[in-house]
């Protein structure tokens, strides 16, 4: 894995161990809105939900665009993928060994029977 890319899944997982970063994707998952509109749900102030923001931003899960004075936010999906695909291939590689190491217990059980 370049080094480029082991960087890009930390940010990603990092972004995605707050429950309320995951609400805010949840939200985006819905479509576009303003960051304004965005931060009214949640029980905490603007400019916390605007640090979740750019934990968010800086993983590349949110792109934002600007429209006069307003912000508007939209989820970017690409870092999920490569965060899925590299859990995908680790539980394939530790499935292969487990099924390596089961055999070999097995095939010991059988030499001592």
């Amino acid at each position: 894995m370049s080094k480029l890319l082991e960087e890009r899944l930390d940010r990603t997982l990092a972004a995605l161990g707050d429950p309320t970063r995951r609400a805010i994707l949840r939200r985006l998952s819905r479509g576009e809105t303003r960051v304004t509109d965005l931060a009214e749900p949640f029980k905490i102030s603007l400019n916390s939900v605007s640090k979740h923001i750019r934990v968010l931003e800086k993983a590349s899960l949110v792109t934002r665009r600007r429209e006069g004075r307003e912000h508007w936010l939209a989820f970017n999906r690409k870092p999920l993928d490569e965060a899925s695909a590299w859990i995908e291939a680790m539980r394939r590689f530790w499935d292969e060994r487990l099924d390596v190491l089961e055999q070999e217990l097995n095939n010991e059980d059988g030499k001592t029977s």
